[in-house]
């Protein structure tokens, strides 16, 4: 009995799963499409297709059951929906400047026998808004406490606030979140607390908004706070290898928030005060040995004072020569150089004019013996007259 009751359930799915049967024939007819995620003002594309159309047109309506599309006819007065493509197996439409009200599900039908539908899920991403940082009122004095709050409202789903102070992080208090008023976005907001020290004078505490609708792009808010501190200072001696008979300043050079507008001079073992003036610099016009010693300079602003000290020691006048000396050398050293080389030129040019003088002269040499001179000239032709016969030269 158990075997044949069981096959009709086998003859059952071998039908089911035959290849071209009848459940291949609907799957070829029924649509398909895909979920798309936006943001707010941007273009969507919804992309319906079906293998098999059996001679009927595909469809596209909206999350209301409006008709969009009916193939390449329009349905729904709205310019910011347009065709992409329409074809017997395609159905392609682009919404563009996609508001938050255009979030839902969109529905793409195929009126066969029986009609067959897919859903397209269209997610709308709210941009959050700048971020805006309060509780910062005024200048904080070094070591306070202080505490700041970031908010930033319209995304959706809800961002994540961040702190840093300059490039390092702060921890600030887990984000909180609030829906908005139109009920699809949400409003975030976060604290952060921690204590002032000398080096933040001047430096940003940032808020910053992370969301998936901004795609890595930074928006985030700065505040600069201001600390006050009390001031430091230190001594710098000019030039900084003093010597006797040189002039010297020493430069008080004062640092704080703010800046110490008092300076007071003094010398261990003397009294009273050297100088008490809003200048930084004590001058020395002529060093002696007797200025040598320790002297203190105390900075003064209305966060308190600080006091540097600096130990002179006057040496004895430098054997260095001066720069002017220096200066001297270098354009010795280049008259020297030029002279060396006029010397050279010299000695070319007098070898030269030796070696074709010689040459002259041997030419001059050779043109005398060819060639009598006008005495010889002269006998000879006396010679002539007196006789024939007898030819003598005279060379004379």
């Amino acid at each position: 009995m158990g075997a044949p009751s069981a096959l009709p359930l086998l003859l059952l799915f071998a039908c089911c799963w035959a290849p071209g049967g009848a459940n291949l024939s609907q799957d070829d007819s029924q649509p398909w499409t895909s979920d798309e995620t936006v943001v707010a003002g941007g273009t969507v594309v919804l992309k319906c297709q079906v293998k098999d159309h059996e001679d009927s047109s595909l469809q596209w309506s909206n999350p209301a059951q409006q008709t969009l599309y009916f193939g390449e006819k329009r349905a729904l007065r709205d310019n910011r929906i347009q065709l992409v493509k329409s074809t017997p197996h395609e159905l392609s439409i682009s919404i563009s400047n996609v508001a938050l009200a255009d979030e839902g599900e969109y529905t793409c039908s195929i009126f066969t026998m029986p009609v067959r539908t897919a859903k397209s899920l269209v997610t709308v991403l709210g941009i959050p808004q700048k971020p805006v940082i309060s509780g910062y009122k005024s200048s904080l004095r070094e070591k306070d406490t202080t505490t700041l709050s970031c908010q930033s409202s319209g995304s959706k789903p809800a961002a994540q606030l961040t702190w840093r102070k300059g490039d390092q992080e702060l921890h600030g208090e887990s984000t909180r979140i609030q829906e908005d008023p139109n009920g699809k976005t949400f409003t975030v907001s976060s604290s952060v607390t921690f204590q002032v020290t000398r080096e933040d004078d001047g430096a940003d505490i940032v808020c910053s908004v992370n969301h998936e609708s901004l795609k890595g792009a930074d928006r985030s808010t700065a505040q600069r706070i201001e600390v006050l501190y009390t001031p430091t200072a230190k001594i710098r001696p000019d030039p900084p290898h003093p010597r006797e008979g040189q002039k010297l300043l020493l430069h008080c050079e004062g640092r704080g928030n703010p800046v110490p507008q008092q300076y007071v001079w003094e010398k261990e073992g003397s009294v009273p005060p050297l100088k008490m003036a809003q200048e930084s610099a004590l001058i020395f016009p002529f060093l002696n040995k007797s200025d040598s010693g320790t002297y203190g300079c105390t900075a003064t602003s209305n966060m308190g004072s600080y006091k540097a000290y600096y130990t002179l020691n006057v040496n004895d006048p430098s054997p260095v020569p001066s720069s002017s000396s220096t200066y001297h050398a270098i354009i010795g050293g280049i008259v020297a150089f030029i002279v060396f080389l006029l010397l050279i030129l010299l000695i070319f040019l007098g070898h030269y004019l030796i070696r074709h003088k010689g040459t002259y002269l041997t030419h001059e040499a050779k043109g005398s013996d060819d060639a009598p001179d006008a005495d010889t000239a002269i006998i000879n032709a006396e010679g002539g007259q007196s006789g024939g016969d007898d030819k003598k030269e005279y060379f004379i």
